[in-house]
């Protein structure tokens, strides 16, 4: 080969060698939020740029937010109405509401049907009484005690999706029994981790207070790795699972606690005992699909194992149960995601 060709071909190849160094190279950046849904919610992503990135994650907090008034069961929405309003108007006239809140409570609906009402977000009154007993204990752990047996009970008189009226054509809601109560806590942040992600390009996680879904896989194919919290040190892991467009989510008795005597009680509330469930620790599920995952992993939490894994196969859903002592149960095909 003569010179002048190796020159050539020399100067090419540094040529496409720099033209390779201005190439934009996606690169990993985050964002966390702490005032959406009352917990941290934790994007991460991949971009050519910062800016990029900001972009993206600017549209997923107003969405999040947008969201988060809405369901809101606490605080007045400072526009339109929300989640409280209904609850507020509650023995009174249909009051109109976003599309988004008709949609929810469609799906809650579903969700009560096909868990025969273990995950029924008419149980407000109940879990209001369990939520007033656990800020009170956090606030004067001295002075904390459980709600009444006798008035639990009577508020479970005012539950029960016969109490609430949807027309989905004039776009209103109604709340028939004066002491009846909206709570969505255990379907809303896998609602809106689906519906924000079905908006997020691939190479991007979202999690939103422990509900996790990932985007597509990272820039070269491979899957994101995602831990499974020790349920007796959640700082610590019992697994890692691959995630390729995948949800996450896990119930736990080791989140949003109080303790009295000694005695923990977390936020569960099993519908037939008006009571925390005692049966599992943990229940983790897999799934497309976050609002999904999201219901299953509170119906799973307070099902025995033989119901809970016909009602995840239904859905094409896995799970992971640990129990008390620490064993533990899963689908057959939990173990296909598991990271080695």
């Amino acid at each position: 080969m003569n010179r002048n060709v190796i020159l050539f071909l020399l100067c090419t190849a540094l040529l496409f060698a720099c033209f390779g160094c201005n190439l934009p190279r996606n690169q990993r950046f985050e964002r966390i939020y702490y005032d959406v849904f009352d917990t941290v919610t934790k994007l991460s992503g991949y971009a050519e740029s910062e800016s990029a990135f900001g972009e993206q994650a600017d549209k997923v907090y107003a969405q999040l937010h947008a969201y988060h008034v809405l369901f809101d069961i606490y605080h007045d929405a400072p526009s339109g109405t929300n989640l409280k309003a209904i609850n507020d108007a509650a023995g009174g006239d249909p009051i109109a509401v976003d599309p988004q809140i008709i949609d929810l409570l469609l799906f809650a609906k579903e969700v009560d049907e096909q868990t025969n009402h273990r995950v029924n977000v008419t149980l407000g009154a109940v879990t209001k009484l369990w939520h007033d007993a656990r800020e009170a204990a956090l606030a004067d752990p001295e002075h904390a005690v459980l709600p009444d047996a006798q008035l639990l009970r009577e508020a479970a008189r005012h539950t029960g999706f016969d109490k609430l009226e949807l027309d989905e054509s004039a776009g209103t809601v109604r709340l028939t029994d004066p002491l009846a109560r909206l709570d969505v806590g255990a379907i809303a942040k896998g609602y809106v981790a689906q519906k924000v992600s079905e908006q997020l390009p691939d190479g991007y996680l979202l999690s939103l207070g422990g509900n996790v879904v990932a985007k597509g896989t990272k820039p070269g194919g491979s899957a994101w790795t995602i831990g499974i919290q020790n349920p007796d040190e959640p700082s610590a892991l019992l697994h890692t699972i691959r995630a390729e467009n995948l949800a996450i989510v896990t119930s736990g008795d080791y989140q949003r606690v109080f303790t009295i005597n000694g005695i923990s009680y977390h936020h569960i509330i099993d519908p037939d005992t008006l009571t925390p469930a005692m049966r599992w620790r943990a229940v983790t599920v897999l799934c497309e699909d976050s609002a999904v995952a999201d219901m299953l992993s509170t119906a799973l939490f307070l099902m025995d194992y033989e119901t809970g894994s016909s009602l995840a196969k239904r859905y094409g859903a896995d799970a992971l149960w640990i129990a008390p002592g620490g064993t533990e149960y899963r689908t057959d095909g939990f173990g296909a995601y598991q990271k080695n």
